[in-house]
This record gives structure tokens, sequence and C-alpha cells, in this order.
């Protein structure tokens, strides 16, 4: 009995340490969101998926106005212009699967320690890269934000598919902070 007992908390431990593992980092497992079949796909294949995955849904739980708000918030005009159709079935869709009733996946980031910075042009190249896939630079040019906002909005796009790692995320807050902060948290 007790050798059961040892390999039964031996084996809780791994299934723990599994868990932590998946979060070193600071970052949360992505939530993975089951495809829709048949004319929900077709609308969000030809919609959404340029910019963005469909986990990313996973990440709010909103009613049908909520919803509407935030597609039309996060898009640039013309960005997510679907015909009335298209929309009503892609909000009866994400009603149903993220609706208020359901339990939004976490967002969990821990900033990593700064041990270099960016110079303008490596900034530039980040930016570059990461950034204009799926807007212009003059959208972050023209924003004022102290570091913990730049920091959101960073980890925001890269849940939206920004491809950059958490060293140059924390690199990249603190040059956007020192070109176009705020002074706010100095």
């Amino acid at each position: 009995m007790s050798a059961r007992r040892n390999l039964q908390a031996v084996a809780t431990l791994l299934l723990c340490g599994a868990s932590l593992v998946a979060q070193i980092g600071g970052r949360a497992t992505r939530p993975k969101v089951q495809r829709p079949d048949g004319a929900v796909w077709e609308v969000i294949r030809n919609n959404c998926t340029a910019c963005h995955g469909i986990d990313d849904y996973a990440f709010y739980a909103q009613d049908r106005a909520a919803w509407s708000k935030l597609i039309a918030n996060k898009h640039k005009a013309g960005e997510a212009d679907i015909s009335d159709a298209d929309r009503s079935l892609l909000l009866d869709w994400l009603v149903s699967k993220f609706g208020p009733e359901t339990k939004p996946f976490p967002r969990t980031y821990v900033p990593h320690e700064i041990t270099t910075f960016f110079s303008d042009p490596e900034a530039k190249r980040l930016l570059d890269r990461a950034c204009t896939k799926c807007h212009g630079l003059e959208q972050v040019q023209t924003a004022r934000k102290a570091a913990e906002g730049w920091r959101v909005t960073l980890v925001d796009m890269r849940e939206r598919g920004a491809q950059i790692s958490d060293q140059d995320l924390e690199q990249l807050v603190e040059w956007l902070d020192r070109v176009w902060g705020t002074n706010e948290d100095k």
C-alpha cells in the first residue's frame, strides 16, 4: 500500500510540475479554440484570419453588443467590413461560444528583466518585422503611452499573431516608452 501511495504522490507531483513548466516565462498556455464548421468558418476565414487566429476569442466573455463593439474598435476602417448577414452569423457564434456566461481564458504576463536595450535601428527593424504585417507604423508613431500601456498593447498584439519574444517585447516596451512615452510613470 505504501508503495502505491508513493507512486500516486510522485505522479501528482509530476503533473503539478508539468503545469508549472507550461507557465515558465510568465505566459499562460494559449487557449485552443475548436474551429467552427460551415458558414461561420467561411466568414472567419474570409474576414479574420489574415491578421489573427481564432484562439484570441477565448480571452473574452461578452454579450452581442460588446462583441460588436470590440470588432469595431479593434479594426481600422475598412478592415472588418463584412455583410450584415455574415456579421450576424459571426456574432451569433461568438456569443454562443464566448458569451457572458462563459469564463474567459486568463491573460497573464510577467515582464522579464531587461539586460540589454534596443538602439533606434534595432527597434525600427523589430517594428517593421512584427507590426507592419497588420497595420502601418503611423499607428505606433502617433500613440503616446506610459510603459505599462505599451506593454499591454504589445502583449495584445502578440496574442493577435505578432511574432515577438518576451525579451524583444520588454526591450521594445523600454524603447517605446523612451521614444514615444508620456513620462507618466517616471
